[in-house]
């Protein structure tokens, strides 16, 4: 189950961190309440590579949009294939992938690698990104304003990858993408939508694997696998 036997426990697995600031939905535009309506044309791959390499470019890495850019060694754009059928989205970068500036390395990236290649792909096959692009101070959660200036960002990836599923990994991430109150241990397995484009993606939200490394008990990989197989059936692939 995942393609694990043993997970080392030790020193530097983040603690899991709880919103307390309340839903903040990362699809808001320029004007507030305003959400995807009108289906954009479908990119063929080399117009994703450029658009997605563009943004990142010229955007993210020189973006000074909020309090983060002061702290970050790099920006996390994110990473993978720009026509992966399943789109992975974290709270925000770590020390880890501030210093590397890609999301999820360290032994957290490496379980999902596992996860991954359980469900029958590579970590090239699939997309990874965060919510926010910096890393926020000690990890924490980031704040309202630190999500409004790095919404749009997420929107874009997500509008020109059209994931058929997006699986959000913990509770931080679950909040800030779908503006629920409840905490992940109530939403996760349930399928939710993120409506922040057209048509809106199916949302699978799971454990972080940070969690999983601090609870590695057999009930929480049985419920990651669960997660896991109901974004696979839901993109056709078989889960067995």
């Amino acid at each position: 189950m995942l393609g694990v036997n043993s997970v080392p426990v030790g020193e530097g697995v983040p603690e899991q961190v709880d919103v307390t600031a309340g839903p903040v939905p990362v699809h808001v535009h320029a004007e507030p309440g305003v959400v995807a309506t009108v289906p954009l044309p479908v990119m063929k791959r080399p117009e994703k590579i450029a658009a997605l390499s563009t943004m990142d470019e010229q955007e993210v890495r020189n973006c000074t949009k909020c309090v983060l850019c002061e702290g970050r060694i790099q920006t996390v754009f994110g990473e993978g294939d720009p026509d992966a059928p399943i789109m992975f989205v974290g709270e925000g970068p770590g020390q880890n992938e501030d210093e590397q500036g890609r999301p999820f390395v360290g032994r957290s990236g490496d379980l999902l690698e596992k996860q991954v290649q359980a469900m029958g792909f590579e970590r090239s096959q699939i997309y990874i990104a965060n919510v926010v692009k910096c890393r926020p101070p000690n990890n924490r959660t980031p704040l309202t304003g630190e999500v409004d200036a790095c919404s749009d960002y997420l929107r874009r990836q997500i509008e020109i990858i059209r994931p058929k599923v997006i699986i959000t990994l913990g509770g931080p991430a679950a909040k800030l993408v779908l503006g629920v109150k409840e905490g992940i241990t109530r939403i996760r397995g349930q399928w939710h939508e993120y409506p922040g484009v057209s048509p809106a993606v199916p949302v699978m939200p799971t454990f972080h694997p940070a969690f999983l490394l601090r609870q590695y008990t057999k009930e929480n990989r049985a419920k990651v696998w669960s997660d896991l197989k109901k974004a696979l059936e839901r993109v056709g692939q078989d889960s067995s």
